[in-house]
């Protein structure tokens, strides 16, 4: 048990609490946006909370999350490898030979320890609204947040959900109805999504956009736990920018003319330049325009597209910029309910996102056909329809390319695209902080985010919750004195990562990354070798120049690979025609 900072004596309404004075955590994470979607990392979306929030934090420029959104919460909330707490396989497309072996369960497996479990262990009031994705047990599939030490919890246990009314965002089949109509050679109905408060079933108020839903509910938790003197643990898990693309008219209006005049190659040269400027990447770093990457040209340029076309991509971009813009202005009204109540201060504040823009498309060869055909079935293709509830879209590959402005593909992939995301934190006031207001390339992992969390709150990733027989530890690092100027490396050399999904593979050790995309994924199906700091869109292989580098990699990730029993995928394997089954 971690030790108690001293406590003080404070006053709510007639009752006399004591009150802990231990920091806040505030962990707001985004859902599938690319690397240069926020104003601090080069965008053009309006971000100005996020953009306050840099100016008075630090933002890591160098940080990776996984390639899918389950994977990633795994990790964030665990600090350990992902494969070890049944999170291997992405629940929407497994291998089929990966079925049931372990760590393939597809959520968080009974041998996790939560960092919410071990807060709310040590006196912390524990809140999360939003996207789960860690298990779903009306399927007995995993468990909701209830049983992982969440004491409130409101939202979908699923990927995502229509972001205006309680509707699914994709067929299912492991729905009974949706089965049944697939075997029949139907086209599915629209189902209605699951929404769990505290782990039981509820209703979704119809035409409350998802980013005021789950913030006013986390409002709602936060309030009500005001007078118990706890610190609190709030997990804001937004579903923007997640499709299907839907947002408020006002905001979509803001954006559509820009990105009809900018284009798909205008938008990546656009954010390569703000990258720059913005300190992101460096002035050296190669610019590419994405397609010499993809044989198979799952990158089209702007001017293939007819002019009706281009009103439909540029009205799809200008919605998920309004999804991202709207997410900005419900983390200022968390801020601001925080700041009235006098506990803003008091807050350690991170903000990341999941893993890179979804790069699927309803066409093209990253398409699913049961959810194109369930699409274009169920939902009002017009062009003033996008963004409503009754339309369904995807920004797809495409604009997925354009969002990161230097990076290499997208969602699904390791490579950087699906990868490196942003990532900024400010320290609580009063604690040592080195670098106000600055970026830095310091490598870093998605499992450090939950050391980070505890190393602030006094607690120790260990006792009786790790006491079982094949408990998993973290692996994860603290960035707490990389941020207070104590060292100058969040991980050192001998610190690497490791990680596989869909049979693609990276390891990083100091600058280098190895990487293999298999060729059933539109990869080259070879190991290269990149040094990311100084190439981050990954154009220029150097295992010519250092073999021994890659080799080196190489060995250190079979080694993982055989310690970690990951199972071999078929080179010709592709993800997206088993999406919903």
């Amino acid at each position: 048990m971690a030790k108690l900072m001293p406590l003080i004596f404070t006053v709510f309404s007639t009752q006399i609490v004591m009150a802990d004075e231990r920091p806040n955590i505030l962990l707001i994470l985004g859902d599938d946006m690319g690397f240069a979607d926020i104003g601090p990392f080069g965008s053009e979306i309006e971000t100005p909370t996020l953009d306050e929030l840099a100016s008075e934090g630090l933002k890591f420029t160098n940080f990776r999350a996984t390639p899918v959104c389950s994977v990633s919460r795994s990790e964030i909330l665990t600090g350990a490898n992902n494969i070890q707490v049944g999170l291997a396989a992405f629940d929407y497309a497994v291998y089929p030979d990966a079925e049931g072996k372990p760590g393939y369960e597809g959520y968080l497996t009974d041998n996790a320890v939560t960092i919410a479990q071990l807060l709310q262990d040590a006196g912390y009031n524990t809140y999360t609204t939003g996207k789960w994705h860690l298990g779903h047990p009306t399927r007995n599939t995993g468990k909701g947040p209830q049983s992982w030490g969440f004491d409130r919890s409101y939202g979908i246990y699923v990927g995502g959900s229509n972001h205006w009314n309680q509707e699914v965002m994709l067929p299912d089949e492991k729905d009974p109805a949706t089965a049944e109509a697939v075997e029949k050679g139907q086209i599915p109905k629209i189902s209605q999504e699951e929404f769990h408060e505290d782990d039981r079933l509820v209703t979704r108020p119809d035409g409350v956009y998802s980013n005021d839903l789950y913030t006013s509910k986390m409002i709602e938790y936060l309030e009500g736990g005001r007078g118990s003197g706890k610190p609190f643990f709030a997990y804001m898990a937004f579903t923007t920018a997640h499709f299907p693309i839907q947002a408020p008219a006002e905001l979509i209006d803001k954006y559509y003319e820009m990105y009809l005049e900018l284009g798909y190659e205008g938008l990546r040269e656009k954010r390569y330049d703000t990258l720059i400027k913005h300190g992101v990447i460096s002035p050296s770093s190669k610019y590419h325009d994405g397609k010499e990457d993809n044989s198979d040209n799952l990158v089209v340029p702007w001017s293939s597209l007819s002019d009706e076309q281009q009103k439909y991509q540029a009205k799809i971009m200008a919605t998920y910029a309004a999804m991202i813009d709207s997410q900005d202005q419900h983390i200022k009204k968390l801020f601001d309910y925080l700041d009235s109540i006098g506990e803003l201060d008091n807050t350690l504040i991170i903000y990341l996102t999941d893993n890179g823009p979804e790069g699927t498309d309803f066409r093209g060869k990253l398409s699913n056909p049961l959810l194109s055909k369930w699409v274009e079935a169920n939902f009002d293709q017009s062009l003033k329809a996008i963004g409503s509830a009754d339309a369904l879209w995807q920004i797809g590959t495409t604009w997925a390319n354009s969002t990161t402005g230097v990076l290499t593909f997208w969602k699904a992939y390791v490579s950087e695209g699906g990868v490196r995301v942003p990532f900024m934190i400010k320290p609580p006031l009063g604690y040592e902080f080195a670098h106000l207001g600055q970026s830095t390339n310091a490598v870093t992992s998605i499992k450090d985010v939950p050391m980070t969390i505890l190393d602030y709150a006094g607690v120790q990733a260990d006792g009786p919750r790790y006491d079982a027989p094949n408990m998993v530890k973290p692996s994860g690092v603290s960035m707490r004195d990389f941020v207070e100027g104590k060292q100058n490396y969040v991980r050192n050399e001998d610190q690497w990562v490791a990680f596989e999904l869909f049979g693609n593979t990276y390891v990083i050790k100091g600058n280098h990354k190895a990487v293999r995309i298999r060729t059933g994924m539109f990869g080259s199906g070879e190991w290269h070798l990149y040094d990311i700091v100084a190439d981050p869109g990954e154009t220029t292989p150097i295992e010519e120049q250092f073999p021994g580098k890659l080799e080196q990699l190489k060995k250190i990730y079979q080694g993982y690979a055989d310690e970690m029993g990951i199972v071999p995928v078929a080179e010709d394997w592709n993800p997206w025609t088993v999406v919903g089954k």
